[in-house]
């Protein structure tokens, strides 16, 4: 639960997941490569792995890495150093100008989630009154358990769902 209710702190999480992402396929891509910093082809290379990557941890939509193009007129942008190569930092500033649409997809689904969840608990509490055995312990429960239990639940079915791409 509590990695649920992480999920829900923002832009703090955001930029903690951009980070672990970006570390482990930088380093993974510089071990391979044995330089310091990333041409263009180990970078596009990067790319495939971090888009890999959001669309294993992040709940929302599959997510397609940019083109070769794009890539390349965003590594112009961020090379702060105009030496043809990205090194760590500037990967960093890179993978947040590349994700930052992924993100706002997956924040906006996440408050579509708790706002749409809680309505429908509330209209369904009253719809399980005739279900035997189940209906009586649902009447029981406070609409506000009630309400936080359907959320996180939706919630888990989100994530659990994406797991399995």
């Amino acid at each position: 639960m509590g990695q649920i209710l992480d999920k829900f702190h923002g832009k703090q999480w955001r930029e903690k997941q951009i980070r672990i992402i970006t570390d482990k396929v930088y380093e993974r891509i510089k071990s391979q490569s044995g330089n310091s910093n990333l041409s263009f082809e180990e970078l596009y290379i990067a790319v495939l792995l971090i888009y890999n990557d959001i669309n294993k941890r992040l709940p929302g939509p599959h997510f397609d890495p940019p083109s070769k193009d794009e890539v390349r007129v965003l590594m112009e942008e961020c090379d702060i150093n105009s030496d043809g190569e990205i090194n760590h930092e500037e990967f960093v500033k890179f993978v947040k100008k590349l994700t930052a649409d992924a993100f706002v997809v997956v924040s906006q689904g996440l408050i579509i989630t708790l706002l749409v969840a809680p309505t429908v608990a509330a209209a369904t509490k009253k719809a399980t009154e005739g279900v035997p055995g189940v209906g009586k312990v649902i009447q029981k429960l406070p609409a506000s358990i009630y309400a936080s239990l359907v959320t996180l639940a939706i919630v888990w079915f989100q994530t659990s769902t994406q797991d399995n791409y």
